[in-house]
């Protein structure tokens, strides 16, 4: 069997039997050709059953060093190691090809993306006028669901919460007015911890709490239209349509909130530690992200205020 011949049952079988996403299939035959490509200069020859069977970790790391060479960034590098990855598992455990130590080949280290953060004005926008969309075949009372998508908006702008952490909420955990004791999260891994709460916050929840009089201390705090605990989607979908209304970018999403929260507190002068017990990040070097992010803000800001920089 030669190796285009492998490559192709290999992908027929990833389309037919694994299902895979039409884009995972294309993306993955074209690095397939790639790489055999590659494997027909490095060994001399076109690469058979037996070639491939016979190569080693090193002969891996060369075809990355080239791709790299030929200016192929650290994304698609690694897509190209997943597919070669599952091609040669798959040769192993249909072809009964001895296995590659693929473990040992380390991928290129991908750069975290920079948090997508609003404007201040825009995040206010969000947290005072979402709940002004609504969609009138919803079984939930317009009033009420303006109240809710109002007071979700503001509180993952106000708090800095995760759309799971505020939906995970029970009316007995409600911030409202009268009381000034932080608001208890928790986070990921089961992990707590207390926020402080603004008195933009605890108004917009006590709000929305005015429309469900008689709720028990244990329901959902946020509820959707058939009065079960509100789905991240449904939060979500409000935000598309609210954008989509009000002509704000496509990252305005509820997360956008959460990052709008963490980069106007550094712009404000917060301390970077503070900002990550907030958040409730483990690792410092999380939160750091948010650095770059004020740093491209004053650069832009930079460039368009200084007489020189244009």
């Amino acid at each position: 069997m030669t190796g285009a011949e492998a490559r192709a049952r290999y992908i027929d079988w990833l389309a037919r039997e694994r299902r895979a996403a039409a884009n995972t299939v294309e993306a993955y035959g074209r690095d397939l050709d790639d790489f055999l490509r590659f494997l027909a200069g490095h060994l001399g020859e076109e690469p058979d059953l037996a070639a491939l069977g016979g190569l080693r970790a090193a002969d891996l790391r060369a075809f990355l060093a080239a791709r790299a060479n030929a200016g192929a960034g650290p994304a698609t590098r690694a897509r190209q190691l997943a597919a070669i990855r599952g091609f040669l598992r798959h040769l192993a455990r249909t072809q009964g090809l001895e296995p590659l130590a693929l473990a040992t080949i380390r991928g290129p280290r991908l750069k975290p993306p920079v948090p997508r953060a609003l404007t201040a004005e825009q995040a206010k926008e969000v947290a005072s006028q979402v709940g002004t969309v609504h969609d009138p075949e919803r079984a939930m009372r317009p009033a009420e669901q303006a109240a809710r998508d109002t007071a979700l908006a503001t509180l993952l702008y106000g708090c800095g919460l995760r759309i799971a952490e505020a939906l995970a909420l029970e009316i007995r955990d409600a911030p409202l007015p009268g009381s000034e004791a932080g608001l208890r999260v928790t986070g990921k891994g089961g992990k707590q911890r207390v926020v402080p709460v603004l008195p933009a916050v605890r108004q917009a929840i006590a709000a929305y709490l005015a429309l469900r009089p008689g709720a028990a201390p244990g329901d959902p705090l946020f509820l959707g239209a058939r009065g079960a605990r509100l789905d991240p989607a449904v939060a979500q979908r409000a935000m598309r349509e609210f954008r989509r209304l009000a002509g704000l970018p496509e990252h305005a999403t509820p997360h956008a909130l959460r990052h709008s929260f963490a980069t106007h507190l550094l712009g404000g002068g917060a301390d970077l530690r503070a900002i990550q017990e907030l958040l409730g990040h483990a690792s410092l070097s999380t939160t750091q992200r948010y650095t770059a992010v004020d740093a491209a803000a004053l650069l832009a800001t930079w460039r368009k205020a200084h007489p020189r920089a244009g």
